[in-house]
């Protein structure tokens, strides 16, 4: 077994050879939490969480890091325009992103670190740069000095020019219009920090390369993100981190394709589009789809359709690929996904038990098993022998640079030989042959064992459409993100916010209890 993984630095796939042995870890540039998430903040955390799955089914100890902005421009402005502190509106749209991310079943993070919770980190990060002469101070500002750094450029071949700096008075103070701000001087009425040049923040690229330095150390194995994120994010990350320490920040840079609106292809079958070399044209900038330009409603999204459709609807495409993305799209991913609860419902009435306790039944969040456990041998039986083929063909597509797309084939091709194979040894009738009947058992938990690294069938489907019908299993999860968040809030005295999540939820109908040393939560009845 050998992983290839496509590297975007070197335009190439390559084995896939860890820092550490039998370690991995990966960092994911996370949502600046200024608003409410869109579906476009869905695309990484969905793709990396299946990576991940599919590294710790091969054997890795896998550590996966998706960080949160929560201070910037944005934020500041949203606190002003809703008369509200930044930290609260940090809050609450953290709640927001999180409970989609658990709706769509991305519950593999290991760690979602904070900008503000980082800022010692932060701040000796940007002192150690100006120390080897790689950024300037001047009137409480800190910039990188791009000049310094000869290979700048060398992730997305783009200079230094192309990138938008700030403008203004900060523009005035740099050596060179590619400079870029590690620290922005406090301006009245916004928050701000202690540091050796002045209070002020930190500025957006410098909060990766401290986090991901203090989680994951010096040099890492993935760094993920869109393509939007390229340049001029991921090469100034590039050129923060190489330069303090001389090495490479990242061994492999993973980006994914953008969300664009428009018609979906055929859900079943060969991958919507080809992989190929990872592009951020100028049409494709303008067709993905972004807060900025409207999109949003994930949350009635979700209600309307259930995250394992949008889940599935995002992994149905190689993740280079744009992702074509639409209403249409989603309900026909529905109507793929209704094949195999068709099917499910089929293995119960010949079982008389769930599929979903298939194989060794495990908490919902971890794989079924391991990659060598998970391997049989045929012995010569017909239909183990086609699944076993579509096995080996489904991890062969996966250990292709995590091709999701053309595995989701073969699970199709799966679903097809198992429906065959019920049909002609009549397994729904009494009078079936014990022996198919092990064979059809054994070849079940195949099927669940390769779609659970794709994070699908591991629990009943949510019922879609809102209301009493929602799943409770996914609700509680959302419910214990949102009591901790609380819980965070009221242990920095910072009440205002603990009491708009309790009233928020309330007008959800939803009672929290405040207990010796713990905090419940139900549902209220209706009046």
């Amino acid at each position: 077994m050998t992983i290839q993984i496509y590297n975007t630095l070197t335009r190439n796939k390559e084995p896939l050879e860890p820092v550490h042995p039998g370690r991995i870890g990966i960092y994911l540039c996370g949502p600046t939490v200024y608003k409410e998430a869109h579906i476009g903040h869905m695309v990484g955390p969905v793709i990396f969480d299946c990576i991940k799955r599919y590294l710790t089914y091969s054997g890795f100890e896998v550590t996966w890091i998706v960080n949160i902005t929560d201070v910037d421009d944005k934020l500041i402005a949203q606190s002003q325009e809703r008369g509200i502190s930044m930290n609260q509106v940090a809050t609450e749209m953290t709640m927001d992103y999180c409970a989609n991310l658990l709706a769509l079943g991305v519950d593999q993070i290991t760690h979602l670190p904070k900008a503000t919770e980082n800022m010692d980190e932060i701040i000796q990060f940007i002192q150690d740069l100006i120390e080897k002469r790689f950024a300037y101070a001047v009137d409480g500002d800190v910039f990188f000095d791009v000049a310094q750094d000869s290979q700048y450029g060398k992730l997305s071949n783009r200079k230094a020019e192309d990138q938008q700096g700030e403008g203004g008075g900060a523009a005035a103070k740099k050596r060179s219009s590619g400079d870029f701000a590690l620290w922005k001087a406090a301006k009245q009425n916004e928050p701000s920090w202690e540091s050796p040049w002045g209070p002020g923040r930190p500025g957006w690229h410098i909060e990766c390369s401290a986090m991901s330095r203090r989680i994951l150390g010096q040099t890492f194995d993935i760094h993920g993100g869109g393509l939007d994120l390229m340049f001029p994010h991921h090469e100034n990350e590039i050129a923060q981190s190489e330069c303090c320490h001389g090495q490479p920040m990242a061994k492999y840079w993973v980006h994914n394709g953008l969300l664009r609106a428009g018609e979906a292809g055929k859900i079943g079958g060969r991958a919507d589009r080809q992989q190929g070399e990872p592009q951020c044209d100028e049409e494709e900038s303008a067709q993905k789809m972004s807060r900025s330009k409207g999109a949003g409603g994930l949350r009635s999204q979700i209600a309307r359709f259930g995250g394992d459709r949008i889940r599935f609807c995002l992994l149905r495409t190689h993740y280079r690929s744009t992702i074509v993305f639409s209403d249409e799209g989603i309900a026909e991913a529905g109507t793929a996904l209704d094949k195999f609860y068709t099917f499910f419902e089929r293995y119960e009435r010949i079982t008389s038990t769930s599929f979903y306790l298939t194989g060794t039944p495990t908490d919902p969040r971890r794989l079924i098993r391991r990659r060598a456990a998970g391997d049989f041998d045929p012995a010569g039986d017909g239909l183990l022998i086609e699944l076993k083929n579509l096995r080996d063909s489904y991890l062969a597509k996966m250990d292709d640079d995590f091709n999701t797309g053309a595995a989701v084939s073969d699970l199709f091709q799966m679903l097809s030989v198992l429906n065959k194979f019920i049909d002609d040894q009549k397994l729904e009738d009494s009078s079936h042959d014990s022996s198919a009947m092990a064979s059809f058992l054994r070849g079940c938990e195949t099927l669940r064992e390769l779609s659970a690294i794709l994070g699908l069938f591991l629990k009943p489907p949510q019922v879609v459409g809102g209301g009493s019908g929602d799943d409770d299993r996914v609700l509680d999860d959302v419910m214990r993100v949102m009591i901790d968040l609380r819980t965070a809030a009221r242990e920095k005295k910072d009440f205002a916010t603990a009491d708009q999540i309790r009233d928020r939820l309330g007008e959800l109908g939803i009672v929290l209890e405040d207990r010796k040393g713990e905090t419940g939560w139900k549902r209220q009845a209706e009046s």
